[in-house]
């Protein structure tokens, strides 16, 4: 399948769109159907970080597929800094306090990406995103993915993968429930995902990195980058 970016109708709805709040719902419902969750924490438990302490979010939506993932962090260490990044955030007060409670502070960000990053900031123990790297061509992902290689030491993201596999498991999401939009959007993704190796060579070198790329789940696709440490 040839990689095809077209708009996705969530993008393009107000937040406060009934149709929009219904798809948010569906993700959360089709982010636990693929398991993005567990995924995720294999992933950043492979990266063998040492407990990272702050941590940003490219494309956080709501905000809790983090929830979900903080609520299986290591309980009983250091308190964690995050930033929920995202273009049209819509990151509920229950959610915030939610994440209190694990000992997490959130900082919540309406930004693009691309412009977020190139401002000058701090750097980030792990920066995570979820099914948000196939909204970009190649060449605004690889300057994105730039940006991102100079502000961390760990980069976890999961994605749609480009299959037929994939393909048929979207247009089976009314059989749970899914609206029109969510339906519409993950063919749309699926056709904008990735396969083999074409995130990795939008990473800025493999040099210095240690880099894993390929099939998670039935319908996923992972990338993982971590910087490889000074021996001690």
């Amino acid at each position: 399948m040839v990689r095809v970016i077209q708009p996705e109708r969530l993008d393009h709805l107000p937040a406060d769109d009934p149709m929009a709040i219904g798809s948010r719902r569906d993700l959360r419902r089709v982010n636990a159907w693929m398991g993005h969750v567990g995924l995720w924490r294999k992933m950043v438990a492979r990266s063998d970080l040492p407990h990272p302490a702050r941590v940003l979010e490219l494309g956080a939506g709501d905000g809790t597929l983090l929830l979900r993932l903080a609520q299986r962090w290591p309980q009983g260490r250091t308190s964690v800094a995050a930033v929920l990044l995202d273009r049209q955030p819509v990151v509920s007060d229950e959610t915030v306090q939610r994440f209190k409670a694990l000992n997490w502070s959130i900082q919540i960000e309406a930004s693009d990406a691309l412009e977020w990053l190139r401002q000058p900031g701090p750097r980030w123990d792990l920066i995570v995103t979820n099914l948000f790297l196939h909204h970009f061509e190649r060449e605004p992902l690889c300057h994105l993915l730039r940006q991102v290689a100079l502000r961390t030491d760990a980069f976890v993201a999961l994605e749609p993968r480009r299959s037929s596999l994939a393909l048929i498991g979207s247009r089976l999401l009314g059989f749970i429930g899914c609206n029109g939009v969510t339906r519409h959007d993950a063919r749309v993704s699926v056709h904008a995902g990735f396969s083999g190796q074409e995130i990795s060579a939008c990473w800025p070198s493999a040099e210095g990195w240690h880099l894993e790329e390929g099939p998670r789940g039935l319908f996923s696709h992972g990338f993982s980058a971590t910087r490889n440490r000074a021996p001690s």
